[in-house]
């Protein structure tokens, strides 16, 4: 590797620029140029620049020259910004830097240069996902497995965690050895033949390659570390272990490895990332110097108190204090609501009040708001709200609610449904869940269509009835066929509701059974998504009323000029701020996640607690924290506990908003005393609320985990308060007579007063809802409800 050197000329008039308003800890960061560094770069603490400067400070003073240094980051943007930073100090000697990228893009690089180590030619091809799973499908079929309940989508998912964790198929552990139905090995091996034979390799194949290189070559290994005399890492708490060993073995010589990270926000665990590769720094790289990145130049002090007091509920961190020059500015909102839609429907006009400039702060535009969700499915509400208020946002990170491919094959279900002349909607679905339908049976329906003027849905009637169809084929169109009479018949003259009625299409279908044995990763959050589509169709009178007012929503993503207010999950808003962030969903079992702590125990925990330190510190001047006391979740009306994360606010960095019967009985601020919410006192706590399956081991271990809510559940065992009766879907049994001005409660609309009685049907005045005619079975008395 040739030196290339680095001109005096070049660095003229620069020498210093870089070290401008570097506060000590960044200079610090930046003046340790020798044996290995981990700096903790909390949020909003000048990392990037931090370590731009770093890497101008080494070639500046002659430490190393362009091609001596790698610098490593995750994204390719990351990569960008950083070359764009260190050619305004140094100029375009960054152009000779060609050891800065990210980890795959490096050892591309690498392994071109040594590809015949591993049996391959330099000239090597790197498999997209499509190829990749096409593959996994022959070697699926050719070992006689049923590939439609054991998926390639499945076994990539699994190779792709076995190489982020450096195993090779020979190498595997014992406890991994029943993957795949115990033939996860068996087809590893042979997926790894065969993409030697192909002369490919996929994304996780440049890491694993260049590991097994460096170990079983040392002269290669001792050739590296040599050149790259100075090894620079960004976001290193997302580093994988095939990250972590590639990274180790290149500055095992030297030892001149700087690390920029923050435990705290470390999230990613679902997609191999592990946190204990910075909390084990220390140990990796003896004599480390530690350096504290702890001012921050983003958030007003009681954010910053907020999002620095949850997270110090955590053990597993290295710690520090963030502290901030800014002033105190708002304190962190704190709003309670009876349920999600009163959630959307306040912070709509929430929006709407800051975009005018009402709450006696300056009028704020929409692209300075951002809304941060746990799960996707929650945004359906919010994007329901701005439609119909005209607020414009946009979905960032991913498709919008209605454009998620689940979303898109239900809506195709009823529109076929409700009109089989729809033929771009029956083309959708007619193989989805698979049915043996493949293209060239599309291509027959659509000539007998064409040739017959006729609609797809027509065409395949046709195309049954003369059995133009292979007898297979033939048999699964006239079953599908059979069925949409049956749905659309339901829709015309069926006593059930359009809700009942598309949950059946999608149960019998098979959509549903579908996704609840998809074993890829997403399909849980697929299966939410979908039941939160169903509950969207209770808003409507109809299913026709609903199409239309999807097609609105889909029609809304307008001039991309205009200010928008920004939606997207916690985890795709890492990296990003705003001056307004509102956090709606702050429910034990929403946030924190129930799966993630099924999962993984405490450990999942943890990572959903850095998630909402993340959160929090994504708002500059603003941050609004929801929650509401009853959730529609999997189509049943749930009483929701507040967060747990909640217990955690410190109180004198927090407003309470407090709205007007927003809550049941047992979920009530003072508004008298305007007193911190119950839930949040020592001798008040989460201890005293319903409690669900908090005692089990997994979720704590004795001695383990000190936060103050954790303490007091595990000094006590609750027994869980009875929840409401409330009929929801189902009527009451026995039949209550009801009088005007009787005080009722409904699953959905909360409490009301009656105003009038015809028969059954019965009208109330909801106190959170309009006026509205409910059927008598739907309704109770609220007398008759546990409170």
């Amino acid at each position: 590797m040739p030196e290339i050197s680095l001109s005096e000329k070049a660095l003229e008039g620069r020498s210093n620029r870089y070290m401008e308003n570097l506060n000590q800890s960044q200079r610090q960061a930046v003046e340790t140029l020798d044996g290995p560094v981990l700096v903790l770069a909390g949020a909003g603490t000048g990392k990037t620049r931090a370590l731009t400067a770093r890497i101008a400070h080494l070639l500046a003073n002659g430490k190393a020259n362009p091609n001596q240094i790698l610098s490593v980051t995750f994204t390719n943007k990351a990569a960008r910004e950083m070359k764009h930073r260190i050619s305004e100090y140094i100029g375009n000697t960054v152009e000779g830097m060609p050891w800065l990228g990210t980890f795959h893009s490096l050892c591309a690089k690498f392994l071109r240069r040594h590809a015949e180590l591993v049996g391959l030619k330099p000239n090597f091809t790197i498999l997209d996902t499509d190829d990749q799973l096409r593959l996994l499908k022959q070697l699926i079929r050719m070992e006689n497995i049923d590939e439609k309940r054991w998926t390639p989508k499945l076994l990539a998912g699994i190779i792709d965690r076995w190489k982020n964790q450096a195993w090779i198929p020979n190498k595997l552990p014992k406890s991994e050895l029943s993957a795949f139905n115990s033939n996860g090995q068996v087809l590893y091996k042979n997926y790894q033949e065969r993409l030697k034979i192909l002369n490919s390799v996929d994304f996780g194949d440049l890491l694993l390659h260049m590991i097994t290189i460096f170990q079983q070559n040392p002269d290669v290994l001792e050739k590296y570390q040599s050149w790259l005399r100075f090894i620079l890492v960004d976001e290193y708490q997302d580093t994988n272990v095939a990250q972590y060993l590639w990274l180790r073995l290149l500055a095992g010589g030297h030892k001149n490895i700087c690390c920029v990270g923050d435990d705290d926000q470390s999230i990613y665990g679902w997609r191999g990332a592990e946190v204990r590769n910075i909390l084990s720094f220390e140990k990796d790289f003896p004599g480390a110097t530690i350096i504290k990145l702890e001012q921050n130049y983003r958030s007003s002090q009681h954010i910053l108190a907020a999002a620095s007091k949850i997270i110090t509920s955590n053990e597993s961190r290295l710690g520090k204090t963030l502290w901030t020059e800014i002033s105190d500015g708002e304190k962190v909102r704190l709003i309670g609501h009876w349920d999600g839609e009163e959630e959307a429907r306040w912070l709509g006009d929430e929006i709407e009040s800051l975009g005018l400039g009402t709450r006696g702060l300056r009028a704020y535009q929409m692209d300075e708001i951002a809304i941060l969700v746990r799960a996707s499915f929650q945004m359906r509400a919010f994007e329901d709200r701005f439609v119909t208020t005209g607020i414009p946002y946009r979905v960032i990170g991913g498709p919008r609610f209605y454009e998620r491919k689940e979303i898109r094959d239900a809506i195709a279900y009823l529109r076929v449904s409700s009109s089989s002349e729809d033929g771009l909607a029956f083309e959708r679905i007619v193989n989805t869940p698979k049915r043996g339908i493949g293209e060239k049976a599309i291509q027959t329906l659509n000539h007998i269509a064409r040739e017959k003027g006729v609609s797809l849905f027509y065409a395949a009637k046709l195309a049954v009835s003369e059995q133009l169809l292979p007898s297979k084929q033939n048999i699964e169109m006239v079953n599908l066929l059979k069925q949409f009479d049956h749905w659309s018949s339901l829709l015309k003259d069926s006593k059930k509701t359009h809700v009942e009625i598309t949950e059946e299409i999608l149960d019998e279908s098979g959509y549903t059974h579908m996704l609840l044995e998809d074993k890829a990763p997403d399909a849980p959050g697929r299966l939410e998504n979908l039941k939160e589509f169903v509950k969207a169709l209770e808003e409507f009178e109809n299913i026709e009323g609903f199409l239309e007012h999807i097609a609105l929503v889909m029609e809304n993503e307008g001039d991309e000029s205009v200010s928008k207010v920004s939606i997207m999950t916690l985890h795709g808003s890492k990296g990003l701020e705003f001056p307004i962030v509102f956090l709606p969903g702050w429910e034990d079992g929403l946030f924190p996640s129930q799966r993630s702590m099924d999962e993984s125990g405490l450990k999942g925990l943890e990572e959903e607690r850095r998630l909402a330190h993340v959160g929090i510190t994504r708002a500059k001047e603003l941050c609004h924290i929801s929650f509401a006391s009853n959730r529609r979740i999997y189509n049943q009306w749930q009483n929701a506990l507040p967060s747990r994360f909640i217990d955690e606010l410190p109180s004198e960095d927090i407003e309470v908003v407090t709205l007007s019967n927003a809550y049941s009985k047992d979920i009530r601020y003072d508004s008298q005393k305007q007193s911190y919410p119950s839930y949040v006192q020592e001798n008040n706590s989460f201890s005293n609320m319903p409690v669900t399956d908090l005692n089990k081991d997994i979720y704590y271990q004795k001695g383990s985990y000190n936060s103050p809510g954790w303490v007091r559940l595990k000094s006590k065992t609750q027994k869980p308060t009875k929840m409401p009766k409330f009929m929801g879907s189902e009527q009451n049994p026995k039949p209550i007579s009801f009088l005007i001005n009787d005080r009722v409660f409904h699953q959905k609309f909360g409490y009301g007063i009656v105003k009038e009685v015809d028969g059954e049907k019965i009208t109330v005045d909801f106190e959170k809802s309009d006026k509205k005619d409910i059927k008598s079975g739907f309704l109770n008395k609220s007398s008759s409800v546990t409170e």
